[in-house]
């Protein structure tokens, strides 16, 4: 019997005019059988330090710390998997959104393609964004739709899942890292955590085969 697996999808600063220096694009995955322990854990935690609303990077604070850094290791004990491809949005050639969506597209066929097994079943959520986001999610599955392997590719909201959630918060240390930020205490202390779990700099490629924390770096040069 084949295996499945939830991907939980999301992007940071991926719009070509924000004024931001990278493009992310992210997913956790985590196999079938297990997204329901890993709901009720996240949820405990929740009701442990009374946390309230969604789990966001840009929601980080001192005195919530505690939460967010046992949410951290939690990631790092359990079977939970996320990658993650970057761009230096200064390399991307496009003279129009036309050109600048046919990017985007391929940029999501290198996050997803590339760590799918065809000998495994797959269900990919992606973050509802905006109004075009159910004309993103049709392009997707235009794109994927020779792999069979593929069973579900649907858009939810972030409040729906927790492991979503979770993808923001890990795309957005790496965001904060790349860029240099270093305000929040609370923020650079869970990003020195994920670095000594991680055991790498969460500034460069990691090799394909690592999947614990995948990180693609893609040269346009």
């Amino acid at each position: 019997m084949k295996k499945t697996y939830n991907f939980y999808c999301d992007e940071s600063t991926h719009l070509p005019n924000d004024g931001m220096p990278y493009m992310l694009i992210a997913y956790i995955s985590s196999p079938y059988h297990q997204i329901a322990l890993h709901k009720k854990h996240i949820a405990n935690l929740k009701k442990a330090h009374n946390f309230k609303g969604e789990i966001k990077w840009s929601n980080v604070s001192n005195a919530k710390y505690n939460f967010y850094k046992e949410l951290i290791e939690y990631f790092f004990a359990t079977d939970l998997w996320f990658r993650a491809v970057i761009i230096d949005k200064s390399q991307i050639k496009a003279s129009n959104q036309e050109e600048f969506d046919d990017f985007y597209f391929k940029m999501y066929y290198q996050l997803l393609h590339h760590k799918i097994d065809m000998g495994s079943n797959y269900n990919i959520y992606i973050d509802i964004k905006d109004t075009r986001s159910h004309i993103k999610t049709n392009e997707l599955r235009k794109i994927l739709s020779h792999n069979s392997s593929i069973k579900r590719l649907q858009t939810i909201r972030s409040y729906e899942s927790g492991l979503l959630q979770l993808t923001d918060l890990i795309m957005g240390a790496i965001n904060y890292k790349l860029r240099g930020l270093d305000k929040v205490t609370a923020k650079n202390s869970l990003i020195k955590i994920l670095e000594k779990s991680f055991g790498r700099s969460l500034q460069r490629t990691t090799p394909k085969n690592l999947d614990k924390l995948n990180l693609f770096f893609i040269d346009l040069k």
